[in-house]
């Protein structure tokens, strides 16, 4: 029941705040810019819209080969078909609930296969930490290659977080804030040895203990140059995607892969803020084009939500095609295998 509560409450919250997003991405639209973002979609290369939705179908299908690399370590060798079902099942999941999706996609794979889910947790964790990894390798390209137009505006808004009220940094500040992160990580350390006894706690013990099983696998990768360029091609399969999208619009068209770049390591963190990066991924793509000289309100919303609506829809359309078929092809298996075993038994008897 609490648990149901709080997955309640979890969905809500998120939810609530990818609401506040889209209110704050359009509440200064009037009328006329309406029609010029209605005109500026409309103007669109529309047929550019079916390589983007080809390209990000492909990077969910890399990132499900790059998974089965992870599992490989703990003997575990799923079927392309199983992991890339869950993998999309698992995106249509996160579009409602944020994290679940991880939960749902191990639970089932395992249910399929010779997998245990709580160690294929330890493989979602890094896979997330790789994912980190990349997203701050592309912020610092973006910064490379397109400093002199989001440069001074990244260093002036988390710079402020670390500065005092004459400009320089304050050592107040940043030792606030590691001494907070070392409290909390001593906290949760004490707390699972003090009260390792009761069952809740050991639950979650139990649960680390399979993460970090399954974080030590990374030590173990047969395929490590493979598992490298999966993760180098996911992220360029997503670039890609993003360019095209932008290439769509006549009026962010000329912005090419470097305005790419920038919209891609921008609307990422959209996709984490929100469930799917509703309101989020439009608002602050459409924040990025007014960077670029672009009105925001118009051709960076019409961007914003046309990037974010692709996305969406091939998470939508293909986690339900593949939530029918996941069950479906399973179930085939299993009858095609029961007949196998029940034709050797009879020519055994025979």
């Amino acid at each position: 029941m609490r648990k149901s509560i709080f997955t309640i409450l979890q969905y809500s919250f998120f939810l609530g705040l990818g609401i506040l997003f889209v209110w704050l991405s359009i509440r200064k639209i009037d009328h006329l810019q309406w029609l010029q973002i209605k005109d500026a979609l409309q103007r669109a290369r529309h047929w550019l819209i079916f390589p983007v939705f080809i390209l990000l179908l492909l990077s969910h299908y890399f990132r499900a080969l790059r998974w089965k690399i992870l599992m490989e370590p703990m003997g575990y060798h799923p079927s392309t078909f199983n992991t890339f079902a869950a993998v999309m099942i698992g995106y249509l999941v996160n579009a409602g609930v944020p994290r679940l999706g991880e939960v749902v996609k191990c639970t089932l794979l395992s249910r399929y296969e010779n997998v245990r889910a709580d160690r294929l947790v330890g493989t979602i964790v890094m896979e997330r930490a790789v994912d980190l990894v990349s997203l701050i390798i592309v912020f610092v390209l973006a910064l490379i290659f397109q400093g002199h137009v989001i440069g001074g505006y990244v260093s002036h808004s988390f710079g402020k977080f670390f500065t005092d009220k004459t400009g320089h940094a304050s050592i107040q500040k940043i030792v606030i804030v590691l001494a907070v992160i070392i409290t909390i990580v001593g906290v949760l350390f004490f707390l699972l040895r003090r009260f390792g006894h009761i069952d809740a706690v050991a639950k979650i013990k139990h649960v680390i203990r399979g993460i970090l099983h399954g974080l030590s696998s990374i030590k173990f990768i047969k395929h490590k140059g493979i598992f490298l360029f999966y993760s180098v091609l996911i992220w360029s399969l997503y670039l890609a995607s993003t360019t095209i999208g932008i290439y769509a619009l006549q009026e962010t068209a000329h912005l090419g892969i470097g305005g790419g770049l920038t919209t891609l390591a921008v609307g990422s963190v959209g996709m984490v803020l929100t469930p799917g990066g509703i309101g989020a991924y439009p608002l602050l793509v459409a924040k990025l084009m007014g960077l670029y000289g672009l009105n925001e309100d118009t051709i960076g919303n019409a961007l914003g939500w046309l990037l974010w609506s692709v996305q969406t829809i091939i998470i939508i359309g293909a986690g339900v095609i593949f939530s029918g078929l996941f069950s479906y092809h399973n179930k085939r298996k299993q009858n095609i295998e029961s007949r196998q075993q029940y034709t050797e038994q009879n020519i055994d008897i025979t």
